[in-house]
């Protein structure tokens, strides 16, 4: 997510500063970027297309946070896992400017207990951009209790600048979008299980019978199975109810490395 959020505010001519923790994937990211620049410009015709150079060019790729010092808006993208969250902000919170805004890219986890690891818990909010972001025309922006009006404004009017639509939700885990949509995808991962039907068959039935552009298992394979089930374990966690139990055959394809279209292979294959 961190390579489309990215790719998409440089796209629109923001200079970006790319955070990850290794050169090896600092590097992937250049060449994802890279290459869904090049898609993009074929899929979208009708759009005046911005270079892959060009992009890359208002980029600047890093593995040292100290890089944000001065950074006035940050997206966070790491996983779903509040453990792995939770020195980011720490480190963040010393290094960034105070009226700095977080914004937290996350399927699931609650953004008001995010903010309480800041001094600045009044700058958080949810920008939950979907998958691939610079395609997706809407992005679910999540209220925190403490998010003020002033940095609601803010947010919404930085992703208007991106061209995009923004909708404003209260804090809930899951929020809107994927209180429901994991609901659906865990549901038909058990379908699979209980071998009602087919992977092909179940997304089918979800493209045809209701115009959905993809089926539940394409795209649990496109977010990545390994997130799918960080974020059914954080609402599983939150709600207490066991209708959000993983099934057993997710968590067996993700120990299996199974993670979909990162991996080459998930619910379907991908060459």
């Amino acid at each position: 997510m961190g390579v489309g959020v990215a790719h998409l505010f440089a796209e629109n001519g923001f200079d970006v500063t790319l955070h990850d923790i290794s050169a090896p994937a600092i590097e992937r990211a250049r060449e994802l970027i890279e290459r869904n620049a090049r898609f993009y410009c074929l899929i979208r015709p009708d759009e005046k297309p911005v270079s892959p150079e060009e992009i890359l060019s208002r980029i600047t790729f890093t593995t040292d946070l100290e890089s944000f010092k001065d950074t006035g808006f940050v997206v966070e993208n790491a996983t779903e896992s509040f453990d792995v969250k939770r020195p980011i902000y720490e480190a963040l919170d010393g290094i960034c400017p105070d009226d700095c805004i977080f914004a937290v890219n996350t399927s699931a986890i609650s953004i008001t207990r995010l903010a309480g690891l800041t001094g600045r818990p009044g700058n958080v909010v949810g920008v939950h951009f979907m998958n691939p972001a610079p395609l997706k025309p809407l992005v679910e922006v999540v209220r925190g209790v403490h998010t003020t009006a002033e940095t609601l404004e803010a947010t919404r009017g930085l992703i208007a600048r991106l061209g995009k639509d923004s909708l404003v939700v209260n804090d809930s885990p899951g929020f809107v979008t994927n209180r429901v949509l994991m609901l659906t995808i865990n549901e038909a991962i058990f379908l699979l299980s209980e071998d009602v039907a087919r992977p092909d068959e179940i997304d089918r039935l979800f493209k045809e019978c209701f115009g959905h552009k993809m089926g539940p298992l394409q795209t649990a394979d496109l977010i990545g199975l390994d997130t799918v089930l960080l974020s059914l374990e954080v609402l599983y966690e939150s709600f207490n109810d066991s209708k959000y139990r993983p099934s057993p055959l997710l968590r067996k394809m993700v120990y299996a490395g199974l993670l979909g279209e990162k991996s080459g292979r998930g619910f379907h294959n991908y060459a």
